[in-house]
């Protein structure tokens, strides 16, 4: 990978210096930083020296792990987001023409969810509506995508909806799913009472440190559920092998379960039993940056949601219908 320059003259303020000292203000690391940018940790901190010679400041304690901001550097910090927000706008108008709206390049970020069936379709169509425009996606944790879209590493995101939307965000909604019991054949009597049984066995969770695992904890504590689990895991395909092999049952969302469908026949798949718990998936994008574009991929999206839904087969996806439903235009 070719190395960013780091060679920008002394006493000059730069826009890649300044990108580079809010990369590094809010990963707290040069090393994190570079890997971020692209660039290598010298090129970083080479530009970082730069920055704070051209302003007669130390903007950060280089030395502290981790990194962290001096009083120079949290006052000017707040000039520089807003300096990297008007350059991303100006990108963003001057890469548009005229006659035909149309992006030169999309930094899109999608969750694992979507990775296997849904991306490759969504980027096809994509390319199709935006001809020339080159994308770069990034796929990850719901709390990861949003992440780097408010650090600006990101222009579109499509993940879990995470509590208020920022003033500076604009959000589309994509669809609502709601979750399910996974649990293995034969392990459920259906003329038994399912909580009762349920309990009795061991639940494997979601891990907590993803906002999706948090959100199921937190429901189950509103239900005053105390439900024993020895496992806590951040892989779908892992969970669900535990289940199958009989370790115990799980409750995850319908995208989950679509991802391993190799492990469907030996599931069964039931509502909660006791209050319902839905998450919504939503396209976010910063405002007044992308003009109608990110309307239009969340548009595609739910299309392609929803032909894919017209073809599976409710014999063998009987739940679906009634836990997902996609959003109207």
């Amino acid at each position: 990978m070719a190395d960013k320059s780091a060679t920008a003259s002394p006493g000059r303020i730069t826009l890649w210096g300044i990108e580079v000292f809010v990369a590094t203000a809010e990963e707290r690391s040069i090393s994190a930083a570079a890997r971020r940018l692209g660039a290598s940790p010298s090129a970083v901190s080479q530009q970082l020296t730069n920055l704070e010679t051209a302003l007669g400041r130390t903007l950060l304690m280089r030395q502290s792990r981790p990194v962290t901001l001096t009083r120079a550097g949290e006052a000017f910090r707040r000039r520089a987001e807003a300096i990297l927000t008007e350059a991303a706008q100006a990108r963003a108008e001057m890469s548009v023409s005229d006659d035909a709206p149309q992006l030169t390049r999309l930094r899109l970020g999608v969750i694992e969810d979507f990775e296997a069936d849904v991306t490759p379709d969504l980027l096809t169509r994509l390319s199709r509506d935006l001809t020339g425009c080159r994308f770069l996606l990034e796929t990850g944790a719901s709390h990861y995508l949003h992440d780097q879209l408010d650090a600006q590493a990101l222009d579109v995101v499509i993940a879990a909806e995470m509590g208020v939307p920022e003033d500076w965000a604009e959000v589309h909604d994509v669809l609502r799913e709601g979750f399910v019991v996974a649990i293995g054949k034969g392990r459920i009597d259906r003329s038994a009472d399912l909580l009762d049984q349920l309990k009795a066995q061991t639940m494997i969770q979601y891990t907590t440190r993803h906002y999706m695992g948090r959100l199921i904890s937190t429901h189950l504590a509103q239900q005053n559920l105390r439900l024993d689990h020895r496992f806590e895991l951040d892989s779908y395909h892992a969970i669900l092998a535990l289940v199958c092999a009989g370790a115990g049952w799980t409750i995850l969302p319908p995208l989950a379960l679509l991802r391993a469908r190799r492990l469907m026949p030996e599931l069964e798949i039931f509502p909660l039993p006791f209050a319902p718990l839905s998450r919504h998936i939503v396209l976010t994008a910063r405002k007044e940056i992308l003009g109608d574009v990110p309307s239009r991929i969340a548009a595609e999206l739910r299309s392609l949601l929803r032909d894919l839904g017209r073809d599976a087969r409710p014999e063998d996806y009987p739940w679906l219908e009634t836990s997902v439903s996609v959003a109207e235009d």
